[in-house]
């Protein structure tokens, strides 16, 4: 008995109907059930989507095939699908080796947050199905922007301290030029961006930190009068907590960090004569980046506190 063969057209009608299953796997809870709701991996993207995906509802169209009526699939174009490439489409597929139906966590540094699913990966890029409406999160009441000399720190000192103030929660970070410390290459600022990127999605936190360009002490000045508090670390000076203490609550400020060698005595001066009040960390010499870590650790302590006393 001769088998019996298909055409080609047949065999194309049942390729295609596969993969529109496939595809619409995506939205069945039963394609994501073995995965938990914590702790899912997150990635940036520049756009969210503006609501929940519906299902992709297939659309059909009459076919006729040797005198037969068949129906053939038509995908329905759904607007809750993101396009994520570059630096984090490398990082999903060839990193953390994620494939169709995972689920992952969109976000765009300004407090939007999305629960996804991969629903197609190509050569380009990955399509990401929205499960649920964005949410939008409200940047935390507590801002400190952080001034530090740390142009001349090398290996990855400077790396370390922008990644800490990311993961504790600093608005802003600024490298201050110094008599002492007089630049910093471009080249390292770019790195210094991508580092702070890699902490915020590592610490989980939804707005990015702003890494500014260099500021001279002098463009410091004006900033320290005009701002509510200023607190700069100097040797000797009274213990942090102390000066906390007697400082009237506020949730937002400067805080100001000198070089290898600290501050020159000129430097110092018009610092605190513009307003700025002097902090000590402690009885010994500290680096750059431990005293940037220890008086922003202190300061945003201080501000939870304060929160749960208003509560």
């Amino acid at each position: 008995m001769q088998a019996s063969v298909w055409s080609p057209r047949l065999v194309n009608l049942f390729t295609r109907s596969c993969k529109t299953t496939n595809s619409l796997r995506a939205f069945s809870s039963s394609a994501i059930s073995n995965q938990s709701r914590g702790g899912l991996p997150r990635f940036y993207s520049d756009e969210l989507p503006p609501s929940k995906a519906s299902p992709l509802l297939p659309t059909f169209r009459k076919e006729q095939c040797w005198g037969l009526l068949y129906y053939q699939f038509e995908s329905a174009r759904n607007d809750g699908v993101v396009r994520v490439k570059g630096d984090e489409f490398w990082h999903m597929t060839r990193v953390l080796r994620l494939t169709v139906h995972d689920r992952v966590e969109l976000f765009d540094g300004k407090g939007g947050l999305v629960e996804g699913c991969i629903q197609i990966i190509d050569q380009t890029g990955v399509d990401i199905v929205a499960l649920e409406n964005p949410k939008s999160v409200s940047p935390h009441n507590t801002q400190w922007h952080v001034y530090a000399a740390f142009g001349t720190l090398k290996g990855g000192r400077a790396d370390w301290l922008v990644e800490k103030c990311t993961e504790l929660g600093a608005c802003s970070v600024t490298p201050l030029l110094t008599e002492r410390s007089p630049s910093i290459s471009e080249n390292r600022v770019d790195r210094l961006q991508r580092v702070s990127f890699a902490a915020a999605k590592q610490c989980q936190r939804l707005h990015e930190m702003v890494l500014n360009p260099p500021i001279k002490v002098g463009g410091l000045l004006t900033l320290v009068k005009n701002s509510k508090l200023s607190f700069i670390a100097i040797a000797e000076a009274k213990p942090v907590f102390s000066a906390l203490s007697s400082t009237k609550r506020e949730s937002a400020g400067l805080m100001i960090i000198g070089p290898e060698g600290d501050f020159t005595e000129r430097e110092l001066n018009v610092i605190l004569e513009a307003g700025a009040t002097a902090v000590g960390l402690g009885p010994h010499r500290l680096r750059v980046e431990t005293a940037t870590v220890a008086l922003l650790s202190a300061l945003m302590l201080w501000c939870d506190d304060q929160e749960i006393l208003k509560v």
